[in-house]
Formats: structure tokens, C-alpha cells, sequence
């Protein structure tokens, strides 16, 4: 064991970037081949600088499970200021690159329902048309997982429902969130098995039958049992929870099954001709679409043209 306590400089003497890179990627993928082939090198290399990471910081950085490489406590903790120094490495190659042709860099999006069937698409074609040097990635998930990601420069930015104010996760991380519109709820179904109903149907109506709700988690979830409670209704008994789009209009097309989506994001797949609108909500019951940035830290310039086409297709100033 080390007598003494690291210092920075020691620390920076002792390690090699490309050993963080590479555990990084071990550590991402859960697979030592898997890294492999991400960082060009045999799986005896990666688990070489493995053993030397673990040899510097005394301690096991992995174990192996039937769910692949496993980080430990030492792992987790290491793995939390490494992602932050793969985000500012990815920050500085964005820049360098953009300082000198202005059309390349890469921006990983984490989205929500209420963006990813609509809003998201048209915004990334718009970058594409413009800038088709830049990648985008596109990460789904709730709030809960995508806020830590994004104050942990895993993620670029977060596009969807923001969360009310009052709720713990919009004040957890150093964050800024700015409003692109607000949206409301519509009740969907698939086309063919509504075709005999009315144009619009009460709520009331509707609520016996079978539905899909967010996961209790998602702040989206407070806007649907907002809407029951506010028509004096209780909540479905026969209910899939989710919050994947494929899924929910999967589910919508197979069988008479209806969901809560946001208005603008089920909007394409109505003028499709394969879902219907079975009921209208009060405006804004959704709740304000937007996109959230970290405090921190300016965007990186393939981010900030992603928010600038993001602000145009909602027809606001960049």
C-alpha cells in the first residue's frame, strides 16, 4: 500500500490518457472484446492497461459476472471523473475541429417521449442538411437517468417534457433548462380499431378500457394522473406503463389499446393514417417542452448548431 496520498502531479506523471480511454470504454460496454474493437487494440492489450490502472490505484477496478465486466466501488468511483474527462476531451476535438473547418463534431442527445417522434427528427435533419460532417447520437430514457448523464458530460443535452420546477430532479444538478413550447396531451388509439367511434370521445368513456401510461418515475406520469384526477376520474385498472414510442404505437396498432402522448409528437403518425385522436386535453396539460444544458459549461459548437436548428424548428430566434 502507498505510504503517502497522491498529488496531481504524481497522479498525471503516473497515468497515460489512453489508459483512461481505454477504461472508459471497458466500462461502457461491460466487455473487455467489446473495447477491444471500440479502441482498435487486441482484448490482451486492453486487459494489460486494465492490470496496470488497477496495479497504479491498488485495487480491483472489475469482476467479472454472467452480465460481463462489472465495475467495483474503486471502479464507480474512477468512472465518474473519467466520463467527464472523456466529455471534455470530445469538447476539445469538437473545437479544434470546428476552429479549423467548422463542419464536423459530435452531439449526444439524451430525449424523452415528447420529443423523439417529432421534434427531434426534424431538428436533426435540419443539422444534417447543414452540417452533414456532424454525428449525432441519440440516447432515450427517463429524466431520472438522463439529467445524471448530462451533468456528468455523458450527455451533450436533454430534449423533452421539462420537469416542474418544484420537483427534486429539476434542481438536482447544475442545470439550465429553457422552454421551447407548451404542449398538451392528446388520448390516441390505433386507427383500425376505433374507426367506429365518434370524432371525439369523453375521457370517462375511455378510461375503462385497456391503456398505456409513462412509468410512474417520469415526470410525464404526474401529467396523466393530473388529468384524471382533475376530471374527477380514477386512474385505469388495465394499464402497460411505458415511455418507448415503438413500443406504444406497437402496442396502439396490435390491439384497441390507447395512450397519453403529447400532442405534436403523435401529430406524424395520425397524418399516417395509423393512429386516430379519441380525445383532446385542456391546453397545456403536458407541460412545457424544451431542452436542458449543463451550467457549467458551454456547449460544444456541434451542440450549439444542434440548438440553434432546435429553436428554429420551433420557430424561435437561434
Amino acid at each position: 500500500m502507498r505510504s503517502l496520498p497522491w498529488t496531481a502531479l504524481n497522479l498525471g506523471r503516473k497515468l497515460k490518457f489512453h489508459q483512461l480511454q481505454v477504461f472508459d470504454r471497458v466500462l461502457e460496454t461491460g466487455s473487455l472484446v467489446r473495447a477491444a474493437n471500440e479502441t482498435g487494440l487486441t482484448q490482451p492489450a486492453v486487459s494489460k492497461i486494465v492490470h496496470e490502472l488497477e496495479a497504479c490505484f491498488e485495487g480491483p477496478l472489475f469482476v467479472r459476472s454472467n452480465r460481463g465486466m462489472q465495475p467495483t466501488e474503486l471502479g464507480e468511483l474512477l468512472g465518474h471523473r473519467v466520463k467527464s474527462l472523456m466529455a471534455e476531451l470530445r469538447y476539445l476535438t469538437d473545437e479544434v475541429n470546428a476552429f479549423s473547418a467548422g463542419t464536423s463534431g459530435h452531439v449526444i442527445v439524451g430525449t424523452l417521449i415528447s420529443a423523439a417522434a417529432d421534434l427531434l427528427p426534424r431538428t436533426i435533419a435540419m443539422l444534417k442538411e447543414r452540417t452533414p460532417g456532424v454525428l449525432v447520437t441519440v440516447r432515450e430514457a427517463t429524466t431520472a437517468q438522463l439529467f445524471p448523464a448530462l451533468a456528468s458530460g455523458d450527455l451533450d443535452i436533454v430534449v423533452g417534457r421539462l420537469p416542474e420546477r418544484s420537483l427534486p430532479v429539476a434542481n438536482a444538478f447544475a442545470l439550465t433548462h429553457e422552454i421551447l413550447f407548451n404542449e398538451s396531451l392528446s388520448v390516441i388509439g390505433g386507427k383500425r380499431h376505433w374507426t367506429h367511434l365518434p370524432e371525439r370521445v369523453p375521457l370517462a368513456e375511455l378510461r375503462e378500457g385497456a391503456w398505456i401510461l409513462p412509468v410512474p418515475e417520469s415526470p410525464s406520469r404526474l401529467a396523466a394522473e393530473r388529468l384524471f384526477h382533475d376530471a374527477g376520474l380514477a386512474l385505469p385498472e388495465d394499464v402497460v406503463e411505458s415511455l418507448s414510442v415503438l413500443t406504444n404505437i406497437g402496442l396502439m396498432l396490435e390491439t384497441p389499446r390507447v395512450a397519453l402522448m403529447p400532442r405534436a409528437a403523435a401529430a406524424p403518425f395520425v397524418e399516417s393514417g395509423l393512429l386516430r385522436v379519441l380525445a383532446d386535453t385542456m391546453s397545456g396539460s403536458f407541460g412545457d417542452v424544451g431542452y436542458s444544458l449543463r451550467a457549467d459549461k458551454s456547449p460544444s459548437p456541434a451542440c450549439a448548431r444542434f440548438v440553434a436548428c432546435l429553436r428554429e424548428v420551433c420557430g424561435l430566434k437561434p
